[in-house]
């Protein structure tokens, strides 16, 4: 098997948070929406993904850290979802349904060029399938 290599790596676009920072700036002045606006932007800024060869790996948490990693063999299907309003800032969410018992279903949520990172998932996925890594589903 070949060695591990970084494919891709990036964070989700704070624009999963508008809706949530239009009304915490009409109601700054309460105080406490300034928190909730801090909390929010942290969250997604301390979300990262990285693709390499052979996992995809999540990293979340702002004060406790926690790093997942999805065997690419284990992915199933996946979906690009491009609901209207993350078309309006040219990002989307793809959906990767696989075999983890842990992880079932992982969304790497508003990615920009979303097409593109799946065909690369997928090609990464094909070739761990074709190596040595093999699954079987008994049902």
């Amino acid at each position: 098997m070949s060695q591990e290599q970084a494919v891709w790596s990036g964070t989700p676009s704070q624009v999963v948070n508008l809706g949530t920072y239009i009304l915490c700036i009409l109601f700054l002045w309460l105080v406490i929406p300034a928190f909730i606006l801090l909390w929010k932007w942290l969250v997604v800024r301390n979300t990262q993904y990285e693709l390499t060869t052979q996992r995809l790996r999540l990293r979340t948490g702002v004060l406790n850290k926690e790093t997942s990693a999805l065997e690419l063999y284990r992915v199933k299907d996946f979906t690009v979802d491009q609901p209207l309003f993350l078309r309006l800032f040219s990002v989307a969410n793809i959906i990767l349904e696989t075999s983890d018992k842990s992880h079932p279903t992982v969304v790497i949520r508003a990615v920009p060029d979303a097409e593109a990172l799946a065909s690369t998932i997928r090609e990464h996925v094909e070739v761990m399938r074709r190596g040595r890594v093999r699954e079987v589903d008994m049902a």
